[in-house]
């Protein structure tokens, strides 16, 4: 009389048949998680061909049926495995992890912005997003932006396709509203995010106005012929030509840098007794206005 012990086989058949799928993918290949995912069902198969057997065999012969515990549970364990890969495979999570550790950074150029401005528009307004930005004025007569971002991805293609896609410009009376959103941003375990680098020119005969959103900043104001206004940012720079006629007031700013004697500086202490500094500088006659205020650093170059 023979004994029949169910799971031995199936055991032994899933081990040789996982085994020529993971020799097979070293050459084509292959993906290990797709490789599981797709070969699991094949524990079914096996299975079920050596219940087949049995019953096949058992009418010509005597049988006495016994069940190999330790083959069934490591099969089952094979296929729990392989179905741990399918769900996750199905739910995407495989998909964000492969592309996850391949994500690199890569460097792009930023859609180039044009608003075409002209003597009905007094004044411009930006709200920044996060961007380190340059602020310079210049003789055309239009505010345009340009610069590059940085992103981590497996991808060569653009995240930002166009101008619309990092900046909005919306014109209300006599004011260009510049609000510059942030890049596209993913939370959780996969989380992802960009650097933006920006130039923005601004006609130099027109009123600007930035909330600098604890961002760094810096400000070329060239040949100015208006007031520039900035507020709450972290680290701003400063570059202005020695025949430049200009006056750059700093109020509330934790620190100020530049050579000696070219800021007049008065200190205050506010109810924490956290140590301000306001400051001015001067060029010329001083006509024209940059007011920063609530900063946390103003640096200044006058070379």
């Amino acid at each position: 009389m023979r004994q029949w012990r169910v799971g031995t086989f199936s055991m032994g058949g899933s081990l040789v048949l996982l085994g020529l799928f993971l020799f097979l993918s070293r050459f084509l290949g292959l993906n290990l998680a797709n490789v599981m995912t797709a070969w699991w069902p094949i524990l079914l198969v096996v299975l079920g061909v050596e219940i087949l057997v049995y019953l096949v065999l058992s009418r010509s012969d005597k049988q006495v049926l016994k069940y190999d515990f330790l083959s069934i549970f490591f099969v089952g364990f094979l296929g729990m495995v392989g179905i741990v890969f399918a769900f996750l495979s199905a739910s995407g999570i495989i998909g964000k992890v492969d592309e996850v550790m391949a994500r690199e950074n890569r460097s792009f150029e930023l859609p180039a912005f044009s608003y075409q401005t002209d003597q009905n528009i007094k004044r411009v307004v930006v709200k920044t997003a996060g961007y380190d930005l340059s602020f310079e004025a210049t003789d055309d007569k239009a505010v345009s932006a340009f610069g590059t971002y940085q992103v981590q991805t497996t991808k060569k293609e653009k995240w930002l396709k166009t101008a619309d896609d990092y900046i909005a410009a919306t014109k209300k009376g006599d004011t260009l509203y510049l609000n510059l959103k942030p890049l596209p941003d993913e939370v959780g375990p996969f989380d992802r995010h960009g650097t933006v680098a920006a130039t923005i020119l601004i006609p130099n005969d027109v009123l600007l106005e930035v909330n600098g959103s604890a961002n760094s900043i810096a400000l070329k104001p060239r040949s100015l012929e208006n007031n520039w206004k900035i507020d709450s940012g972290s680290s701003i720079y400063v570059d202005v030509a020695p025949t430049s006629n200009v006056k750059i007031s700093a109020v509330n700013v934790k620190e100020v840098s530049g050579k000696d004697g070219e800021w007049k500086v008065t200190e205050k202490t506010d109810s924490e007794n956290s140590l301000w500094n306001n400051a001015v500088y001067q060029s010329g006659d001083g006509k024209y206005q940059i007011n920063i205020t609530n900063a946390y650093q103003v640096s200044l170059n006058s070379n």
